[in-house]
């Protein structure tokens, strides 16, 4: 169910999302957001933090693509090391 509404852009760029869209989609203060624009389209994608599950099946997928491409455990270890060690 979307809702159609109004707003404005303040002299520095914040644009207040309505309450009623807030409250639908339980947005509270400090909420992050994706912004695409194109043209004359702004989107806001809110971020949220995934849970523990969506989490598993993300660490499951990120594993068998590792495999799928030969990645060793050793590599990433390495590179990791690697990465640490720059200042």
């Amino acid at each position: 169910m979307s809702t159609l509404t109004t707003t404005r852009m303040s002299s520095k760029g914040q644009v207040v999302i309505p309450e009623e869209i807030r409250d639908r989609l339980g947005l509270q203060a400090g909420a992050q957001f994706v912004v695409v624009g194109d043209r004359d389209v702004v989107i806001l994608k809110a971020i949220s933090t995934p849970s523990m599950k969506e989490f598993d099946n993300l660490i499951a997928q990120a594993r068998q693509q590792a495999r799928k491409s030969g990645l060793k455990r050793s590599d990433v270890e390495a590179a990791v090391a690697k990465v640490r060690t720059r200042k």
